[in-house]
């Protein structure tokens, strides 16, 4: 059945001392993973090879975020606590920051690159949002009055050159235009989900934010991004439509609604137990980027398992169950940190858990 974890064999990489924080895979180059790690370490893998390619010195705390020059695998930029460093890794163990900057005042949690690699955005613990321009070498945005305690993710937006997508552990989803430091909208998942908890008594943190490399997904077009929450959904957000709902007229009743948020847009869709979904906080969201690119939505959580999602079934306008969501799920042992695809065939889903190595799994 679809709901019930199916254990499988993965092939295991090795290269930390540490637990393994974060995984990103190459677009450019299939089948090449770097990976990082509470050891302060970054490792290199190339999965048509047995053993770590090299191995990085880059903090002596954890590294806890990385991501890939867009349009030059070669460079790689990561986080460790305050600051974010830029590595040229094709030297390897020798490699040396091309680019450093230290503009958050607490530990950062998540670096996103986007499309153009001329914007870095980094959030981190006291909820500030920092954009910085990587050509000028600058800070040239801050972007506050969204997230109230720790920010834990941030997305570009590949369709809406100026669009960020940012959630938090106050369990609020906002979304930015950052070139006028301005909100669109903010969705404040504790007063709005009240009466759909999930099943779990966690709050509805935001952990973790994805968006699809594009929006011409399954013949259609698709504006989405998806939010791993604390309670135990995945919530699948249009954000056409949510943009929409920011224009609806809205009741004053009782006090009205904070201008900060807005009603729910029209296509929403929540995965949760009743789909066969986590039974504990979700950690990672990510879409697929194997076969059709952004097929499949992949989860990752504190139960221990994975859940692959047919996340459009919702979206069709032919009838499906909540049974045809879940595609599989699979029994990861171990809390998930973190989650990756690679665009091959085979061993094309790499799982950071709370261990110190990598599993690989194919889908």
């Amino acid at each position: 059945m679809a709901g019930e974890a199916t254990s499988l064999k993965p092939r295991r990489l090795k290269g930390h001392t540490g637990a393994a924080t974060c995984c990103i895979s190459s677009s450019d180059r299939p089948g090449f993973v770097v990976s990082s790690g509470e050891d302060g370490f970054i490792c290199l893998f190339d999965l048509r090879s047995q053993d770590v390619v090299s191995t990085i010195d880059v903090a002596k705390g954890p590294v806890s975020s990385l991501c890939f020059k867009s349009g030059n695998d070669d460079f790689v930029y990561a986080s460790a606590g305050t600051e974010i460093i830029c590595l040229d890794i094709r030297m390897g163990s020798q490699s040396e920051p091309v680019e450093a900057y230290n503009y958050n005042k607490d530990e950062i949690n998540q670096i996103s690159l986007n499309s153009k690699a001329n914007v870095l955005a980094t959030v981190d613990d006291c909820g500030d949002v920092k954009i910085i321009d990587t050509n000028q070498k600058c800070l040239c945005k801050s972007l506050r009055g969204a997230h109230s305690s720790i920010c834990s993710s941030a997305q570009f937006v590949p369709w809406k050159p100026w669009a960020l997508i940012t959630g938090g552990l106050d369990s609020k989803v906002a979304l930015w235009d950052f070139s006028k430091a301005r909100k669109l909208f903010v969705i404040d998942y504790g007063v709005q989900e009240n009466s759909n908890m999930g099943q779990c008594l966690n709050p509805a943190f935001v952990h973790s934010i994805a968006v699809p490399q594009t929006d011409k997904i399954l013949g259609a077009s698709y504006k989405i991004c998806a939010v791993a929450r604390g309670d135990g959904v995945v919530d699948v957000l249009d954000l056409e439509s949510e943009l929409r709902a920011v224009t609806k007229p809205r009741s004053n009743k009782g006090g009205g609604q904070s201008g900060n948020n807005h009603e729910s847009g029209d296509k929403r869709i929540h995965l949760d137990y009743s789909s066969g979904g986590h039974t504990a906080a979700v950690s990672c969201v990510s879409f697929s980027t194997f076969g059709e690119k952004g097929k499949y939505l992949i989860s990752g959580g504190n139960d221990s398992t994975v859940k692959v999602w047919n996340w459009s079934n919702r979206f069709s306008s032919v009838q499906s169950s909540l049974a045809d969501d879940l595609a599989f799920s699979i029994d990861i042992k171990k809390k998930v940190n973190w989650l990756c695809t690679s665009p091959t065939d085979s061993e094309n889903l790499i799982v950071c858990d709370t261990s110190k190595v990598l599993k690989v799994y194919t889908v």
